[in-house]
């Protein structure tokens, strides 16, 4: 019998002893247990040799230590977390004032979901093929603005740009896209192998890559997304370890052509994670992660192929997570085919964009070992209205 006195923390709860993710609550680095937070500051000495990482008032220096440190890390905290009796010092907190948990050193943005790129093709380019030639033999992806990360529950402003005309103002077709995300660490380093990819990925957190399609269509020919995508980006304020995602590995989707030899794998690194959107408090989506074409070790090969680095606190973010259905789509540009069809949400509502004061929410679960549940936190916005 655990000391932890909360119901939510359980095996068969997503946030249970099996995925124990880190925040950062009152200055200090805290683990999630069910639907209250440990800070680890007041009993870092159980920690050994790694008691100033836990004691940080941020996760960096422990996404600097690298893989070694946070398997130990992990393993110590579920040792403390299960016994029977407190370490001494230990006190279990709210979790609502959770803040962004780690500095975002640079964000990159993948599009890896054959599913939503064949969707948006056929909406932007109704006569040609819905992939691009190079869409089948590498992860599509840009460098996105990491100084707007902000953690979920951040309002989001309706942002200004150009549309088609040209015109100058607020955006009419305010979106969002369900992504999932990889919080990088350990050594700074380029060219990272699909084999070396769980010595650079601590962990994982759900996105909302926020977008102004309206802004996207004007300005994205020919060199990709900039301000229509720039303005936001959410992110979950817990990140779960990748070793909580033990019981949820898959293989990708296969393939019609053999991938160039840095992108292939010796094992497979996609996660079956079902994903659920809530629009206003209506599920309009359950999106499936084990779809996605390519999976967070491919994109980190290729993203560091060229020479690249990456560091602690590099984030990069699945693309939009698609299925083959009407209910599995990944954002509203895909429900309302462009703005054609209007989604009915609770009440009557009908929607095809997103409209001032409207919340979306993201959440999704894993399986975990034993046929326990893993939860990745939920990412959450509200729209303001254009300032």
């Amino acid at each position: 019998m655990t000391w932890v006195d909360d119901e939510a923390f359980s095996p068969d709860q997503p946030f249970g002893p099996q995925t124990l993710p880190y925040g950062v609550v009152d200055g200090q680095v805290a683990v999630r247990l069910g639907d209250r937070a440990l800070p680890l500051r007041p009993i870092a000495s159980s920690f050994g040799d790694h008691a100033d990482l836990v004691a940080a008032d941020s996760l960096n220096p422990l996404l600097a230590a690298g893989r070694q440190a946070w398997t130990d890390v992990r393993a110590r905290l579920m040792e403390l977390t299960q016994a029977s009796a407190a370490p001494k010092g230990a006190t279990l907190v709210p979790i609502d004032n959770a803040v962004l948990p780690f500095a975002v050193a640079d964000y990159v943005d993948f599009y890896s979901s054959k599913y939503h790129a064949e969707n948006a093709g056929r909406i932007f380019r109704p006569n040609d093929s819905p992939l691009l030639p190079n869409w089948t033999h590498l992860p599509v992806g840009y460098h996105g603005r990491a100084g707007t990360v902000v953690v979920s529950g951040t309002p989001v402003v309706r942002p200004h740009g150009q549309r088609k005309g040209p015109v100058f103002g607020p955006s009419q077709r305010l979106d969002i896209e369900a992504e999932v995300g990889f919080v990088c660490g350990g050594p700074v380093t380029g060219r990272v192998p699909t084999s070396a990819a769980a010595d650079h990925v601590f962990g994982v957190v759900l996105v909302n890559d926020w977008s102004a399609r309206d802004i996207q269509g004007w300005e994205y020919q020919p060199l990709g997304p900039f301000l229509g995508k720039s303005f936001a980006t959410s992110i979950s304020a817990w990140v779960t370890p990748l070793d909580a995602f033990s019981a949820a590995r898959v293989h990708t989707p296969p393939r019609t052509h053999p991938v160039q030899e840095y992108l292939v794998e010796d094992q497979p690194w996609g996660l079956d994670l079902l994903l659920r959107i809530d629009w206003n408090n209506t599920t309009v989506s359950r999106p499936r992660f084990a779809d996605m074409f390519y999976s967070f070790a491919q994109q980190l090969a290729h993203m560091t192929v060229n020479g690249a680095t990456v560091r602690p606190g590099d984030l990069f973010a699945s693309g939009t997570v698609s299925g083959p259905e009407r209910d599995q789509l990944g954002c509203f540009l895909e429900m309302s085919w462009g703005g054609r069809d209007k989604i009915t949400l609770a009440g009557g509502e009908q929607r095809t964009f997103l409209e001032d004061h409207d919340t979306v929410r993201i959440t999704a679960t894993a399986p975990g070992p034993d046929g326990s549940v893993v939860g990745l936190a939920e990412v959450v916005g509200t729209v303001l209205p254009a300032s």
